[in-house]
């Protein structure tokens, strides 16, 4: 798994070293075990995992910029810790309104010395921090329209908002609320998985795309 792990990786333009890979791999131990405890993924098979908590996680590292990156509706840690563990200097916050979620994430950070992780309980459009993200990123937020509304006051002028989706969302894009227009849509190829994905990149109508 950890070859897998490592080609697939390397696939997508992020070498990991072997303690990276490792820590990635012992992400998942510690998934599986909490699992069983509360429901916190239905992907359960360890090559699957890889492929779609992973791999598809890191899919998006060459579309992140600057030095503060949020996690929208994190969930379970996803793409927030595996970005994290590659990033080692990039500040993420993990931010989703189930606390249970949140508790596992910050065992992970403590078992595995991830110390560029802080998480936050709450709703992204109740959030207001007192330094607002370079990135702002979700794979789980619903409608690109939605994730906007809920997010774009957390972004810094010059930021982008990240929405991680499969297939063209041809119609979402074409929703953008007043003040946001799209920067680019990037197609992604995830290794060993056979669907479409998607990054779609805004940004305020103001900025250069």
């Amino acid at each position: 798994m950890l070859s897998t792990l490592k080609a697939g990786a390397e696939q997508l333009g992020v070498p990991l070293s072997d303690e990276m890979a490792a820590k990635q791999l012992r992400l998942l131990d510690e998934l599986d075990e909490w699992n069983q405890r509360m429901n916190l993924t239905a992907i359960r098979e360890r090559g699957q995992q890889i492929t779609k908590h992973l791999l598809d996680s890191l899919s998006v590292v060459a579309h992140l910029d600057g030095s503060r990156v949020i996690d929208i509706g994190t969930g379970a840690g996803f793409p927030g810790l595996p970005l994290a563990i590659v990033l080692p200097d990039v500040h993420f916050t993990l931010l989703d309104s189930t606390a249970k979620k949140l508790k596992f994430i910050d065992h992970v950070c403590t078992a595995l010395q991830i110390s560029n992780v802080e998480t936050v309980h709450t709703r992204a459009e109740a959030f207001r921090p007192k330094e607002r993200y370079d990135c702002v990123v979700s794979r789980a937020v619903g409608p690109v329209e939605t994730f906007v509304k809920w997010s774009g006051h957390l972004c810094v002028g010059g930021g982008r908002l990240l929405a991680m989706k499969g297939r063209y969302p041809t119609d979402e894009v074409q929703k953008l609320p007043n003040g946001w227009k799209l920067a680019a849509v990037h197609r992604l190829t995830i290794p060993g998985l056979d669907e479409e994905r998607h990054l779609v990149e805004i940004c305020r109508s103001h900025d250069k795309v």
